[in-house]
């Protein structure tokens, strides 16, 4: 079983599998009559293949137990997924470089500090949802359309934070 420490979410750390959302490290800019600051083009949203399109959903996950123990990562080929907390929840993110097989030695585990959200690059390996401490509720961007979109890979991993 492969065991992991979650480490803190930042953007430098994060970026071989996506963007971290968070408006504390953006540049924003005033609009609607200086009323609203708007932090523009915070992430990648990919919809690759014929008839696709972006999707904008709210999931609702219950919290998981540390450590976490996982026994697969998923990636979506055809496209990005974005999560961003709407109520400041923490969540566990375990991610892996896109490929057709996982290197064990190049997962890493993060954890978030609840105002954070992450944008998965298409064909990045993750985890499941796995947000901590009560039920959180995300709002997610991602790929809908025709093809196969989800692809699952056994893979042991345990991770404390």
């Amino acid at each position: 079983m492969l065991e992991l420490k979650a480490e803190p979410l930042t953007s430098e750390a994060f970026a071989p599998f996506g963007e971290v959302i968070d408006t504390r490290t953006a540049d924003g800019f005033p609009i609607n009559a200086g009323r609203t600051r708007r932090y523009h083009d915070l992430a990648r949203v990919e919809t690759l293949g014929e008839g696709a399109r972006a999707l904008i959903s709210i999931f609702v996950s219950q919290p998981v137990e540390i450590p976490l123990a996982l026994d697969f990562l998923e990636r979506h080929p055809l496209g990005s997924q974005a999560f961003m907390p709407l109520h400041e929840e923490r969540f566990v993110i375990v991610v892996a470089p896109p490929g057709e097989r996982i290197d064990p030695d190049e997962v890493r585990a993060f954890v978030t500090d609840g105002r954070q959200g992450v944008n998965y690059r298409a064909g990045t390996w993750h985890a499941i949802q796995s947000v901590l401490e009560r039920e959180g509720e995300f709002l997610v961007v991602d790929r809908g359309g025709e093809g196969e979109n989800c692809d699952e890979h056994p893979l042991a991993v345990r991770v404390t934070l």
